[in-house]
C-alpha cells in the first residue's frame, strides 16, 4: 500500500512539476514591473557574454547587495534587494543556463 502511493504521488509531482527556473525565478519575478528580459539585456550589455553574465548574476544572487544590483536606486527603494538565495550551485547553474537559452539572441535572429 505504501509503495502505491510512494509511486502515484511520484507521478503526479512529475506531471505538475517545472524547471528549477520557473519554480524559483519566475513565481517572483512574475510581479515585479520589469520582466526578465528586460533585465537580461541589461545584464548582457554590462557582462557582453553568457559566462560573464551567468556568473555575475550568480554572484548577485548568492551575495546580494544594492552596490552590485544591476536595478535603479527607485526600484530598489520600492522592493529592496533579494534575498540570498537558498538554491545549491548546480541548481543555480541549471536555473541560469535556462534563463540564458530563453532570452538568448544568437541562434534566434534569421
Amino acid at each position: 500500500m505504501v509503495k502505491k502511493v510512494l509511486v502515484i504521488s511520484l507521478v503526479i509531482s512529475h506531471l505538475f512539476a517545472t524547471d528549477i527556473y520557473e519554480k524559483n525565478c519566475m513565481k517572483c519575478h512574475r510581479d515585479l514591473p520589469v520582466s526578465l528580459k528586460e533585465i537580461f539585456m541589461d545584464y548582457l550589455l554590462v557582462y557582453g557574454g553568457d559566462k560573464n553574465m551567468k556568473a555575475g548574476i550568480k554572484h548577485y544572487l548568492k551575495y546580494p547587495s544594492k552596490d552590485i544590483s544591476m536595478m535603479s536606486k527607485l526600484f530598489i527603494m520600492n522592493y529592496g534587494i533579494k534575498e540570498k538565495t537558498e538554491l545549491l550551485d548546480s541548481e543555480l547553474d541549471r536555473a541560469l543556463d535556462i534563463y540564458w537559452d530563453k532570452f538568448k539572441i544568437m541562434g534566434k535572429l534569421k
